[in-house]
């Protein structure tokens, strides 16, 4: 398959895995005890705290280890609401942010908290006016993306983080898209806390960090053991930990050279698509945007569809969030852009990584023309015209 869906999950690079593969066998030790081989694999585990904390400027003992980017992002919002319950109850969050982040704060609406969700403009970036306005002396956490998964818009969280922390509002950032594709240290973006995940970086699933500044205290949302510094309890997956280390390690190395090479590739992808298809358009083109991900919309074509079209030809890409891409629902980043829904039902996602070439490019820009005329042909194509199992429905395109 031509890979086109670095945003859902990257393949595990090769130095990942080698340096894995002792702590699956032989270096098996529990990190908490105290013999040698225990040890061993706590100095692994700290190791990788180091590296992770490189690839952010941060301190070691600022990186707490998670199971992804979904339980940090729990941890950093809803640990700070507990945390600070006594000084406010207002949160503030934007429209578009990945469903851990909306879940986490739908989950504190019923424990009584309020939640202002901003909604971005018609490019998808959240305008610092809007968060200034929105916040109270009730407010007490701010949780910004810094790009979006869907789009790649790349939120002005620099300046939406310094009108927060005048207020002593707390920061928190998703930065499951950014990290290893544009810089994230975190004195730079001002920030408290930033949730990042492994399987994004070409490291393991199952694995993430949450940067937690110093002196910012968290409640605990798993309890049970003193590991992470009492905010994470349970044994350390100490393979998939260091795997996290080493993929954080090449992303602060080969950012530099991976990521201007890729947006190449997704200018020819965009320029090839506009060029060959009518009616078409590139969401959020205007706004600064991640180096791998174009989101483009084909009117008259229902993506699902295209989605489906394009796997049965060896490609992979997307209709958005890989969290919730089972639904048949339209975005909600989109719907938030403002898309009306003869551009909204036909949004897909290309996100491009490091082993995408040109001529993986070119493949799908031969490909893509005709399939999107034959859907087009054909009313769209709409999987939800389609009856009987998905499979019935891949027959239909």
């Amino acid at each position: 398959m031509i890979y086109f869906d670095h945003n859902a999950t990257t393949p595990l690079h090769p130095e990942v895995w080698q340096a894995m593969r002792p702590y699956l066998t032989d270096v098996f030790g529990n990190p908490s005890s105290l013999h040698s081989e225990g040890q061993q694999a706590r100095d692994a585990i700290e190791e990788a705290r180091v590296q992770v904390a490189q690839l952010l400027g941060a301190s070691a003992e600022e990186i707490i280890f998670t199971s992804g980017g979904s339980e940090a992002d729990n941890l950093a919002i809803v640990g700070s609401a507990l945390a600070r319950r006594r000084q406010g109850r207002h949160i503030i969050t934007t429209q578009i942010e990945h469903p851990a982040v909306l879940g986490s704060c739908r989950f504190l609406e019923t424990q009584g908290f309020e939640v202002t969700r901003l909604p971005p403009s018609s490019t998808g970036v959240l305008g610092p006016d809007a968060l200034a306005r929105a916040m109270t002396d009730d407010t007490i956490l701010v949780s910004i993306m810094h790009a979006n998964n869907e789009v790649g818009t790349i939120q002005p969280l620099r300046e939406c983080a310094a009108l927060a922390r005048t207020r002593g509002i707390w920061v928190h950032t998703d930065a499951v898209q950014s990290v290893g594709k544009i810089p994230t240290l975190v004195d730079d973006l001002g920030v408290d806390l930033l949730a990042l995940s492994g399987h994004k970086i070409h490291g393991p699933k199952g694995v993430g960090a949450l940067y937690v500044r110093r002196g910012i205290a968290l409640e605990p949302i798993i309890t049970g053991g003193p590991q992470e510094q009492g905010l994470r309890g349970g044994t350390e997956p100490v393979a998939a930990i260091v795997g996290l280390g080493v993929a954080a390690h090449l992303a602060r190395t080969r950012m530099p050279v991976d990521m201007p090479r890729i947006a190449t590739l997704r200018d020819r992808l965009e320029q090839g698509i506009l060029a060959a298809i009518p009616e078409v358009a590139v969401n959020g083109a205007t706004a600064p945007r991640l180096p791998t991900t174009t989101n483009v919309s084909f009117k008259g074509v229902d993506g699902q569809s295209l989605v489906v079209a394009l796997d049965l030809k060896g490609i992979g890409a997307s209709t958005g969030s890989a969290c919730s891409s089972g639904s048949l629902e339209p975005s909600h980043v989109l719907m938030a852009m403002g898309l009306t829904s003869e551009w909204l039902k036909g949004a897909i996602r290309f996100s491009l990584g490091c082993y995408n070439t040109p001529q993986e490019v070119d493949s799908l820009l031969q490909l893509l023309p005709p399939i999107v005329a034959r859907l087009r042909q054909h009313g769209g194509g709409s999987l939800r015209h389609a009856t009987g199992s998905p499979a019935s429905a891949r027959q239909q395109v």
